[in-house]
């Protein structure tokens, strides 16, 4: 079992990542506002009613460089499963996130340019060392991911290596997890809150004795204070959005953090299952319906909530409900166990899916 010092660190941590938030994110807005950054009202799926500053994965990303330095400075990181490579990776990577959707925030890009920050930093992070190379074979065993391996290049006497199907399957897996935020959101404190609740999971996971990684918790807590303090601003109606850099980064760094956690994907999966589910069937259903994949609507579950009678609140706790419902339960299951889960997750979401759409009525009919 883990000691109260060993477990003080992440405690603190997610304290420093809170505060940091706090004091950066009026900062931010005031920047955005004066930048002209703002999101405005001008299309109908849109729902604000007023022009909203955005550029707030900003203030996250900054109090999240600030938590790491302490951890530093006070010998909390790095530790025996996140060496100081994997570090600096993950902050140049969330770095070019910011600044490529800070980019799209001021200038909106075309989407052919926008997916150039979480493939950039997908590789960035691959590059640092941060990759999967096992994944749990819930029948017993591994499915072993690196037998593939080409040296790239040699740089001051190390080699550098590509392996083929574990660096492939780490680009699709933090790609998905970064388009899974960024699709889910559309509502005032939804991707904050639902991230909140995935780190906590995550730093529990890392914290319990079979896994014993308090420096991974570390990390994990730092997310979830940043992001916890963020819903100040953010829940509805919201003061700040996160932005294009802001849902983005997200996603990708609980997809990091599931990766350096003894490759917790299922955990994640499960934490993140309703958002997951939503943006495969909205994929989906644009590709039948041949239409771009990146082409914004109200097809989400969410604005179907919306349209069927829920507030904006009681949509965002019903996510939040089935984050933390779920992501409570991978600390108890096991294995198949997981998958049943897994199965049932999808099960219930197709129902209430179902529902949703009855109600509403307006599933052939997007609205642009």
């Amino acid at each position: 079992m883990l000691t109260f010092q060993q477990i003080m660190p992440a405690f603190w941590s997610a304290i420093i990542g809170l505060i940091g938030v706090l004091l950066l994110t009026p900062l931010v807005r005031q920047a955005a506002i004066r930048a002209n950054v703002l999101d405005r009202p001008s299309l109908p799926r849109k729902i604000h009613r007023a022009p909203t500053p955005l550029l707030g994965g900003l203030a996250i990303f900054g109090a999240l460089v600030i938590a790491i330095l302490v951890a530093l400075h006070f010998g909390w990181l790095p530790g025996p499963h996140i060496k100081e490579k994997y570090l600096v990776g993950m902050v140049i990577a969330a770095a070019v996130i910011i600044f490529g959707g800070a980019l799209d925030d001021a200038l909106n890009l075309k989407p052919g340019f926008q997916v150039i920050w979480p493939i950039a930093a997908s590789l960035i992070v691959i590059a640092s060392g941060i990759g999967v190379n096992v994944v749990t074979n819930p029948a017993g065993g591994y499915f072993h991911l690196d037998r593939y391996v080409f040296t790239v290049l040699w740089w001051q006497g190390i080699p550098y290596k590509f392996t083929l199907v574990a660096d492939l399957f780490t680009i699709v897996w933090l790609l998905g997890m970064s388009y899974t935020t960024k699709f889910l959101d559309g509502l005032d404190g939804l991707v904050a809150g639902v991230t909140t609740i995935g780190a906590l999971v995550l730093a529990a996971v890392s914290l319990m004795k079979e896994v014993s990684q308090p420096d991974t918790a570390v990390l994990a807590l730092m997310l979830a204070g940043a992001c916890l303090g963020f819903l100040v601003f953010n829940t509805h109606p919201a003061k700040i959005f996160l932005g294009e850099g802001g849902s983005i980064i997200c996603g990708f760094l609980l997809g990091v953090l599931a990766i350096i956690s003894g490759g917790k994907i299922a955990t994640a999966l499960l934490a993140l299952g309703l958002p997951i589910f939503d943006t495969a069937f909205v994929i989906v259903r644009r590709l039948w319906n041949r239409r771009p994949v990146t082409a914004a609507d109200r097809s989400h579950l969410h604005f179907r909530l919306l349209d069927a009678g829920f507030t904006q609140r009681q949509t965002v706790m019903i996510y939040y409900f089935f984050a933390a419902l779920f992501g409570v339960s991978t600390l108890i299951l096991r294995g198949w166990q997981k998958i049943a889960a897994l199965g049932l997750l999808l099960s219930i979401l197709v129902f209430g899916v179902a529902i949703a759409v009855r109600l509403a009525g307006k599933l052939d009919k997007p609205r642009p």
